[in-house]
């Protein structure tokens, strides 16, 4: 018998097992706009009835080198969850409601536990932000990824009413900042992280808890970025939102600038508890705090600038929607440009 493409590397029915595992998990994601089933060459989903004026929105993201600890502690049910908000948590901010989510799942050699574990992420955060998981690709690339390796990409699709599109236009000075409280790293600024904490011989163990610590490394570093898409609608249904911002790589220095027009930046002038996995990379890495700052996002995920006399209503949709709400400082006139434009008090 001649050569087969198992034997160059492909098992094309390791592949036919995890789409067989996938389906009652995307399933269990399906919205009433979704037309058809999982297994087709596309996806279908149609638009929610009573727009007048419908508009599109698309992000796509990867998770970034977070996959590297997945891999070493050997945990892979979080990281799809992170995925998945790093592209729903992006273009909430302009308003819009997510609609469905799309993977590509990439590796050397499939292993149909894993794969399905990955997935199984993918769609507990697609139950989150409160969309369907239409379809994706799993791709087995002998050669390229090797020793259980692989990487994640992924983009959402949701759509906005264009009359109510978020632009940055109504923000003004004296807008109030709200922080929703993150649940860690996110999936942001782990190559600093990595090369701080699990790095050469003095790394720390991924399954052991730091001093201080209740849950191990391995733990603290994988906890999943938080999804705000149901918490941002649910401010948005309120009016007095003026902007929405994802707090990424660059932190509040490097995000904030971007949903605020020309002439406007930010003082941060208040406090919020930061959680201690921060405080572990900065001594262990001796990381200076404007480097932290513009890293990480240092306990805040998400920030609603809101009307000032809207704060308390935002505020209470944010926290009826399960969020912890930190006044973060306000707007104000600023002739700074760049990371400048977020001014600290002190």
């Amino acid at each position: 018998m001649g050569l087969t493409y198992e034997d160059a590397g492909v098992d094309i029915d390791a592949g036919e097992r995890l789409v067989d595992r996938i389906k009652p998990l995307a399933a269990a994601t399906r919205i009433p706009e979704v037309l058809g089933s999982v297994g087709g060459f596309a996806g279908l989903c149609g638009l929610p009835e009573g727009l007048k004026d419908p508009v599109l929105v698309s992000g796509t993201d990867g998770v970034g080198t977070k996959l590297e600890v997945a891999i070493q502690a050997g945990r892979h049910d979080t990281v799809g969850i992170d995925l998945v908000a790093m592209c729903v948590n992006d273009i909430v901010t302009v308003g819009a409601r997510p609609l469905f989510f799309l993977d590509y799942f990439a590796t050397g050699k499939l292993e149909v536990d894993q794969g399905e574990a990955v997935v199984r992420g993918i769609a507990e955060g697609c139950k989150q932000a409160g969309c369907a998981l239409l379809g994706g690709e799993t791709a087995e690339l002998p050669g390229f990824y090797e020793g259980g390796r692989y990487d994640l990409a992924g983009f959402a699709v949701g759509v906005a009413e264009r009359s109510q599109l978020l632009d940055g236009t109504k923000v003004q000075a004296g807008d109030v900042l709200l922080g929703l409280a993150s649940s860690g790293l996110h999936s942001n600024g782990y190559s600093l992280a990595r090369r701080a904490l699990i790095h050469g011989d003095a790394a720390l163990p991924l399954d052991q808890a730091p001093e201080g610590f209740e849950a191990s490394l391995g733990e603290e570093l994988l906890r999943p970025t938080r999804i705000y898409v149901k918490a941002a609608l649910a401010a948005l249904a309120t009016g007095g939102v003026h902007a929405l911002c994802h707090v990424t790589g660059g932190g509040l220095p490097g995000n904030l600038p971007r949903v605020l027009p020309e002439g406007l930046g930010a003082h941060v002038d208040g406090e919020w508890p930061e959680p201690t996995l921060f405080d572990l990379i900065r001594r262990r890495g001796d990381v200076a705090p404007a480097e932290m700052r513009r890293t990480f996002n240092l306990g805040i995920g998400f920030v609603v600038v809101v009307a000032a006399d809207r704060a308390t209503e935002v505020t209470e949709a944010l926290q009826g929607a399960g969020e912890t709400v930190h006044r973060l400082g306000t707007v104000e006139a600023t002739d700074a440009q760049g990371e400048a434009r977020v001014r600290y008090a002190g």
